[in-house]
């Protein structure tokens, strides 16, 4: 099967590595097919088309867009989209708007919590500060000597419950699938085992997702066990849905799963990428 990766991250948005270099490493782990999928953010997809060609990868532009669902925080993935629909483009604008207030009250409750200046030390680690977010918080964390990983900075102080939690209002689905579909591409929801959420709240979604025209479901991807590959894979059979691969890679010492490395899509669904 093709070596599709269909999800990952750069320093414009909350990843370790410029696109140029995540290029570079596709191409090295046997990558055919790439995708970048900034969060909220289209502006690295120029570049990363332009280092795709160099490597002769065929790429694919992308785009992960933080929504509230039922309370939850959910991302929808937008593939093959225009990066220049302004329909898109301002609906991220919008998105990324409410990033600078949430970052700057996460500060002070972790302030309160006994951690200091952590504004100030996570703006260290981002290329846009539109685009600030508890990743950057955690490396800052992890540098300063508080936790001993990115992981145990959110288990102790950024999860939901923690100290230095802040809830954000993100997009709503409709609006995530209507910027996707007016820039031309499908939606596709990403690491569904990821959220925490009851039957009837995940049913719904999924349903939902359907009824409003969304194409696929991320079935093989980073944060997903063997097991929950064949529960997606039955859900993308029952729902109608293409099915997508990615490693949500964020850098070397970060991700569960390095680009291009995750094991193939199960032989009973239909890879989203057939067609293209």
């Amino acid at each position: 099967m093709l070596n599709a990766d269909l999800h990952c991250h750069s320093t414009v948005s909350d990843g370790m590595l410029p696109p140029e270099a995540l290029a570079a490493r596709a191409k090295t782990n046997g990558v055919e097919l790439w995708a970048l999928t900034d969060h909220d953010e289209v502006g690295g997809l120029v570049a990363a088309r332009h280092a795709a060609h160099a490597e002769g990868l065929s790429f694919v532009p992308g785009v992960e867009i933080s929504i509230t669902w039922a309370g939850h925080t959910v991302h929808i993935v937008g593939l093959q989209i225009d990066p220049f629909c302004p329909a898109l483009v301002e609906g991220l604008a919008q998105t990324r708007s409410g990033r600078t207030r949430r970052a700057q009250e996460m500060a002070d409750a972790l302030a309160q919590a006994g951690v200091a200046g952590a504004y100030e030390g996570a703006l260290q680690y981002v290329g846009n500060p539109e685009l600030i977010s508890r990743t950057h918080f955690a490396r800052y964390m992890v540098e300063a000597g508080i936790c001993p990983s990115v992981n145990a900075v959110f288990e102790s102080y950024l999860s939901d419950g923690k100290p230095g939690y802040v809830p954000h209002r993100w997009a709503t689905l409709e609006d995530a699938i209507e910027w996707i579909h007016a820039a031309g591409g499908q939606a596709v929801i990403a690491h569904p085992g990821r959220y925490k959420m009851t039957a009837l709240q995940h049913d719904s979604l999924f349903d939902r997702f359907k009824e409003l025209g969304g194409e696929g479901v991320e079935v093989t991807t980073g944060s997903h066990t063997p097991a929950q590959y064949e529960t997606y894979a039955g859900l993308a059979r029952r729902y109608g849905l293409l099915a997508s691969r990615g490693s949500d890679f964020h850098g070397p010492s970060e991700s569960r799963v390095d680009l291009g490395k995750l094991p193939p899509l199960p032989d009973s669904v239909t890879p989203i990428w057939r067609g293209w």
